[in-house]
């Protein structure tokens, strides 16, 4: 589901910066390259005070960068940041159209020609490629729009800070490796430091709950600011639903933390025994932390080693995790975790007593002290009237007895049934460790 803003911007008076994200590149807007870029420098903006009014991808034609970076400009952006179209190649266009959009003539840039033919100088000789034909045909990403700031590079293609009017745009590569490593000099040059300056930082914070609608939690925030008092509109909140797990960001200006901890108190004495985490930790971080020195297994059907991947996520994960089992067949099942085929045979594979005796293996065989089973219909076939496509059983058991076993029934396609799977087994794990029945 998507993110639902409550409060579109942080309403406390305060000039703030604000900053718009152009991805360009005609293989990321038609789905063959994920971009990584703008989310990523968003959530870097966001962390120094700057406001982000959009993400916009578009295809590498001169018009419609023109266009995006107008709509920008027109929605009163300070920074606009750029990400790819500078390498050597005719369909490179960024650099050319900023300077167009800025008003500013191309120009060559000597100093940077020499940086990008002394990095081309080496891989022209390891690959025995003519140094002066290549150092021509990439004297292109040495044009630069006169008066811009260059980036020294972290491949071959300089970024550029160029003075537009009112607003200022900072060109960086597209390789997320080069952008990241060329982040922090575009932010130290003196044009970009003098915008930033003005930003002044948000405070924020992450309340995690599971298993709880978003319904509730809107009821919830209208019942704080209700009957509270709480000025949930000096806050800017975000919720978001995903896989079962409502997670609600919060951004506040200072001076506005009594009305975030009005919410924060509102939220716990409202939802308290949903919550998983009041300071953005994960679910596995939380279960790693929860696990507090003991062991953990794993038997897994449907969910296909997903589970065993979600626990080892963490560096670390070894001090913890014993191993997993993949149980896919019904011989496997009795086999490598001892599930007994005539218990199979009588309530099916799919069932809480099968889900409890692959627990019981997952702790014989790997001498841990909690494991936790999954056996389900991911689908799309094998469901029955009886146990429809989505039936999931599960059982988190410890060694000295403990027992949370759970079968419900999940929405969504395959993809979704098996994800899902994985986030209420490790929910599960969570309360078994924490000594608690989850809420129903």
């Amino acid at each position: 589901m998507a993110p639902t803003s409550q409060n579109a911007r942080v309403s406390d008076g305060a000039s703030s910066v604000r900053a718009g994200i152009l991805v360009t590149g005609t293989e990321v807007l038609s789905g063959f390259i994920t971009d990584r870029n703008g989310p990523w420098i968003s959530a870097r903006l966001a962390e120094l005070g700057v406001e982000v009014i959009q993400i916009a991808i578009v295809a590498d034609r001169p018009s419609d960068l023109l266009s995006a970076l107008e709509a920008m400009r027109d929605q009163d952006a300070d920074l606009i940041f750029t990400t790819g179209g500078l390498g050597p190649t005719a369909d490179d266009l960024t650099a050319e159209m900023v300077g167009r959009f800025a008003g500013r003539e191309m120009v060559l840039d000597e100093g940077m020609e020499e940086t990008i033919h002394t990095i081309l100088e080496g891989f022209a000789r390891r690959m025995k490629f003519d140094a002066d034909a290549l150092r021509e045909a990439n004297r292109k990403q040495a044009m630069v729009p006169e008066g811009a700031t260059p980036i020294v590079p972290s491949g071959t293609a300089p970024g550029l800070v160029v003075p537009a009017g009112d607003q200022l745009v900072i060109v960086l590569p597209g390789p997320p490796r080069e952008l990241h490593d060329m982040w922090p000099r575009a932010l130290a040059t003196d044009p970009a430091r003098k915008v930033l300056d003005r930003a002044q930082p948000y405070e924020a914070f992450s309340i995690r709950m599971f298993g709880l609608p978003e319904s509730e939690l809107a009821k919830a925030l209208r019942e704080i600011e209700r009957e509270d008092g709480a000025r949930l509109d000096r806050l800017e909140i975000t919720t978001c639903l995903r896989g079962g797990e409502l997670i609600t960001d919060v951004r506040h200006r200072a001076g506005d933390e009594a009305a975030a901890e009005g919410l924060r108190a509102g939220l716990e004495r409202r939802l308290g025994r949903w919550t998983y985490s009041e300071s953005g930790e994960s679910i596995g971080e939380v279960v790693a932390k929860a696990l507090d020195g003991r062991t953990v297994a794993v038997a897994e059907s449907c969910t296909g080693g997903l589970l065993a991947g979600r626990l080892t996520e963490r560096a670390g994960a070894s001090e913890y995790f014993r191993g997993g089992v993949v149980a896919y067949s019904n011989e496997a099942k009795a086999q490598l975790l001892g599930v007994d085929p005539a218990l199979i045979e009588s309530h099916g594979a799919v069932s809480p007593e099968v889900a409890e005796q692959m627990a019981d293996g997952a702790l014989e065989r790997f001498g841990a002290d909690v494991a936790c089973s999954v056996t389900g219909i991911a689908g799309p076939g094998g469901g029955t009237e009886e146990k429809p496509v989505g039936y999931v059983c599960f059982c988190v058991k410890s060694r000295s007895g403990e027992l949370l076993p759970r079968d419900i029934v999940l929405p969504g396609d395959r993809a979704d049934i098996r994800d899902r799977s994985v986030v209420v087994a490790m929910h599960l794990l969570r309360y078994l460790l924490e000594g608690r029945e989850p809420p129903r």
